[in-house]
C-alpha cells in the first residue's frame, strides 16, 4: 500500500482544531455545497389535510445536494484511506462528525419540521436550531471539502488544493472567520430575521424564506468555524468569550419570545389552532426551544473548549533525572 509522504501526513492527520488550511476548506465545500438544499427547502407544495401534518419533503434539490455530499465523501474517505492506512488523514471521529452532521441535515430539510414550518413558529424554530446548533457545528468538524478533494482526479485536487491556499481567497476568509466578525454577522442573521416584518416576509415570499435559511446556516457555519477551528490558545480563549456571549444573546431572544403577552407573527394566527395550540402557545413553545435546549449546547460546546485551553496552559510534567538518564 501507497504511503503519503511525511509533509502531506502532516497537513492532513491530526487534531481537527490544527488542521486549520483543511477544515476552513471543509467549511466553504459545505456552504458552496449545501446552501443550495437549503434554498430548495421550501418549494415542497402539499394540501392541507391531515395526512400533510407529518409530511416528509422530498425535493429533488434538496435530496440530489444531501446524497451528492454524503456519497463524494464516502469516496474521498475510501481512497483517503487506501492510499495512507485507515484512520490517516481524516480520523474515524471526524468521519462520524460529518456522518451525524449530515443526518441532521436530512431530519432538518426533509423532515416534518419543514413541512410544518409554515403552520407551526415552534417547528420552524426547531428546524433552525438543528440547522444552526447540531448540523453546523459537526460538519465544521467532519472537514468534508478536505475529503471530498480525494474524490477528485488528482490534477483536480491540486488545482483546489493551490486555490484554497492562495491569498486571494485566504485573507478575505481569514476576515469573515475571525471571531469578532463571524459573532457578530451569526448575531446580525440571528436578531434581524425574529424582526416580525421580516419573519412575515419570509413566510409570505419563496425567496425570502431562501435568503433567510442561507443567512442562518452560511453564518452558523462561520461561526462554528471561528469557535472550533482556532488552534491557539489566544484564540481559544476569545472562542470561549464568543461562545458565552452567544449564549446569553441567543437565550436573551427566546426568553423574549417566551415571555411575550402577544404572537409576533400574524400568519400563524388561524394555522397553530389545528395543532390544538393557540398562537402565543406556540410562540412560548418555539421560544423555549431557542432557550433552553440550544442553551445546554453552547454550554456543552463551552465545556470542550475550556477543556482544551486549560489542556495547553498547563504545564507539561518533566520528567526526573532518573527518569532522563536511567542507570
Amino acid at each position: 500500500m501507497q504511503r503519503l509522504s511525511t509533509r502531506d501526513e502532516s497537513s492532513l492527520c491530526g487534531d481537527p482544531f490544527h488542521a486549520r488550511s483543511a477544515t476552513r476548506a471543509a467549511l466553504a465545500g459545505v456552504i458552496f455545497l449545501l446552501l443550495p438544499a437549503v434554498a430548495a427547502a421550501h418549494a415542497v407544495s402539499v394540501d392541507d389535510g391531515v395526512a400533510w401534518h407529518w409530511h416528509w419533503s422530498w425535493e429533488p434539490w434538496v435530496v440530489a445536494c444531501l446524497a451528492i455530499s454524503a456519497v463524494l465523501y464516502a469516496i474521498g474517505v475510501g481512497r483517503l484511506w487506501a492510499h495512507a492506512g485507515t484512520g490517516r488523514g481524516v480520523s474515524a471521529q471526524q468521519v462520524g462528525n460529518f456522518v451525524l452532521g449530515w443526518l441532521i441535515l436530512v431530519l432538518a430539510l426533509l423532515s416534518p419540521p419543514d413541512s410544518l414550518g409554515d403552520k407551526l413558529f415552534s417547528a420552524h424554530m426547531i428546524q433552525h436550531e438543528l440547522l444552526m446548533i447540531a448540523a453546523a457545528p459537526l460538519l465544521v468538524l467532519g472537514r468534508p471539502l478536505a475529503v471530498w478533494v480525494w474524490a477528485l482526479p488528482y490534477s483536480w485536487r491540486r488545482s483546489v488544493g493551490a486555490f484554497f491556499h492562495a491569498s486571494g481567497w485566504r485573507i478575505p476568509w481569514l476576515f469573515i472567520t475571525g471571531p469578532v466578525v463571524a459573532w457578530v454577522f451569526h448575531a446580525l442573521a440571528l436578531w434581524l430575521w425574529h424582526i416580525p416584518a421580516l419573519f412575515e416576509a419570509a413566510l409570505r415570499n419563496e425567496g425570502v424564506h431562501t435568503l433567510q435559511h442561507i443567512s442562518f446556516l452560511g453564518t452558523a457555519l462561520i461561526f462554528w468555524w471561528s469557535v472550533l477551528g482556532t488552534p491557539s490558545r489566544s484564540a481559544s480563549a476569545l472562542a470561549l468569550l464568543s461562545i458565552f456571549t452567544t449564549m446569553v444573546h441567543t437565550g436573551a431572544l427566546g426568553a423574549i419570545l417566551t415571555l411575550s403577552r402577544t404572537p409576533w407573527y400574524p400568519s400563524y394566527a388561524d394555522t397553530t389552532f389545528q395543532f390544538g395550540v393557540t398562537p402565543l402557545q406556540d410562540q412560548q413553545i418555539g421560544g423555549l426551544v431557542m432557550w433552553v435546549p440550544a442553551g445546554f449546547v453552547y454550554i456543552a460546546c463551552g465545556l470542550a473548549v475550556a477543556i482544551r485551553l486549560f489542556n495547553r496552559s498547563a504545564p507539561r510534567p518533566r520528567k526526573s533525572t532518573t527518569e532522563a538518564y536511567p542507570s
